[in-house]
């Protein structure tokens, strides 16, 4: 018994002297450090509706509405590539059409641009009539993940900074980083006024371009540090 004893306080000890070498000692200040900045989208996805009309009794087909559209594309100097069908509402059958004179067909197009003001070109050339609405799809910045590493180092050198003032307040002097935790992302997208523009537009000037208010992509990045104090 007497030994059984011995050996469980032999392992006591042995397992309490382990412990002590593995805890961190080291004095430690943990601090966060953060980066922010704002950027203008430079890649836009429009949805561009055309819609067929009665001109009197004359219809206006989609293929000419279609026709004005890839020339608007192509004077505003944008890729053809830029320019893609999204969805179609129209009717092939000859026999359907006969039953249905009165339909009116419809498609929708996706165009990338990179300047809002390209786009209020497009328009201008457009027939207004044909036009059933618009709106802003997606947005995007070309050189978010470089700029992204570039917040988080500023972000990493804000908080060693931050470090060193508060250490050296207190007559200490700044160590190496012991720890560094990414804070994560917070990417803010812009809140733009949707815009339309109806058919019932086409009474109004055609110099008038529709009002987008855009706004910019905020981003904000935190780092969390924990660096020894010598």
């Amino acid at each position: 018994m007497k030994k059984l004893i011995a050996i469980a306080l032999v392992a006591f000890l042995g397992l309490s002297s382990a412990m002590a070498q593995q805890t961190d000692l080291r004095r430690k200040i943990s601090v966060s450090g953060n980066a922010e900045t704002e950027v203008t989208p430079d890649i836009i996805y429009i949805g561009i509706s055309l819609k067929e009309y009665l001109n009197g009794k004359k219809k206006v087909e989609i293929t000419e509405l279609e026709k004005q559209l890839y020339a608007a594309v192509q004077k505003a100097g944008i890729a053809k590539e830029n320019l893609t069908v999204s969805n179609l509402s129209s009717w092939n059958d000859n026999t359907s059409k006969k039953k249905n004179p009165d339909f009116l067909a419809s498609k929708q197009y996706r165009l990338k641009v990179n300047d809002l003001n390209k786009f209020n070109a497009i328009l201008e050339e457009l027939d207004a009539k044909g036009i059933a609405n618009t709106n802003i799809e997606s947005y995007d910045y070309s050189k978010i993940e470089s700029l992204k590493k570039d917040l988080k180092i500023k972000a990493l050198l804000s908080a060693k900074e931050k470090a060193t003032y508060m250490v050296e307040a207190l007559n200490g002097k700044l160590g190496a980083a012991i720890e560094i935790q990414d804070g994560g992302d917070n990417i803010i997208q812009p809140v733009y006024r949707n815009f339309m523009v109806q058919s019932a537009m086409a009474e109004t000037s055609a110099d008038t371009a529709p009002e987008i208010d855009f706004k910019k992509i905020k981003l904000n990045f935190t780092v969390n540090v924990v660096f020894e104090i010598k």
